[in-house]
């Protein structure tokens, strides 16, 4: 995968940073890579797995609501009921488009002039629609209505491009159907879940055969970095959009797409 632990920790604190903010986790691996020179056979892999330890801190940062969630299962509480209801219709879409654009999203992944452009036109679209979103109908996950978890799971699928963001696509379609800034950013955590585990089996299925030992401690090094700064970062990015909204990391889109456009060019 890749000769460099430097390149391995680097990889693992950037996917870290921005697996939860709107600016493409796996653009800026894929960025990053081209630009260290880390271009082993199975980096893909590499970028996909270690997603798990950012998965994971989003488990252990709402340990407490997900607890809650389970006692309302078991009481039969609507609310938890609708919580899972939504978690489950956002994930559908991205089960049904994922199985049939794999190889072509696989073929992407290797694309780094995508990952520019994506990032450049999914910051003027997140200014438009961060602007434009106002008087939201929904204010809690489970408060969110079952067509608007599918359209949400839809949208979501526009991640599948490298450069566009998996967290951007489904907040900013969430914004575009009612649903309040904090509730979408904090929807995008949960549907990770689902969404990040099955991508990571299917992965670790198709390279069965490809990965190594020393593959595996990669990594794992990569994962355990990947869940310390996720877990710092999420509480930081809530306080953000809470506050300023999504006009930063628009702006920081539109920057690093417009510098990483031209390097790929001329380079």
């Amino acid at each position: 995968m890749h000769d460099s632990l430097l390149t391995i920790i680097l990889l693992g604190i950037l996917e870290g940073v921005t697996e939860f903010i709107p600016v493409s986790s796996t653009g800026h691996l894929i960025l990053a890579e081209r630009l260290l020179g880390a271009h082993g056979a199975n980096s893909a892999s590499f970028d996909i797995i270690i997603q798990l330890g950012a998965i994971l801190a989003v488990i252990v940062f709402y340990w407490e609501r997900f607890l809650d969630i389970a006692k309302g299962l078991f009481n039969q509480s609507a609310s938890s009921w609708h919580f899972v209801r939504n978690i489950i219709c956002g994930f559908i879409p991205t089960v049904i488009v994922g199985a049939i654009a794999y190889h072509a999203v696989k073929a992407l992944l290797e694309k780094p002039m995508v990952v520019a452009v994506s990032l450049f036109l999914g910051g003027i679209a997140m200014l438009i629609i961060d602007r434009e979103s106002s008087h939201p109908e929904n204010t809690s996950v489970q408060s969110i209505p079952v067509h608007k978890a599918f359209l949400v799971g839809l949208a979501q699928c526009l991640a599948m491009i490298p450069g566009v963001s998996r967290s951007g696509a489904t907040i900013m379609g969430a914004l575009c159907l009612g649903i309040d800034r904090k509730t979408a950013t904090e929807y995008s955590f949960f549907l990770a879940i689902p969404v990040m585990l099955a991508a990571t089996a299917k992965e670790l299925w198709e390279q069965r055969h490809n990965l190594h030992m020393a593959d595996l401690g990669e990594i794992s090094l990569g994962f355990v970095i990947s869940f310390v700064v996720a877990l710092i970062v999420i509480k930081l990015f809530l306080k953000i959009v809470t506050c300023r909204g999504f006009a930063p990391f628009a702006w920081y889109r539109i920057i690093i797409g417009l510098v990483a456009f031209f390097f790929l060019l001329f380079s």
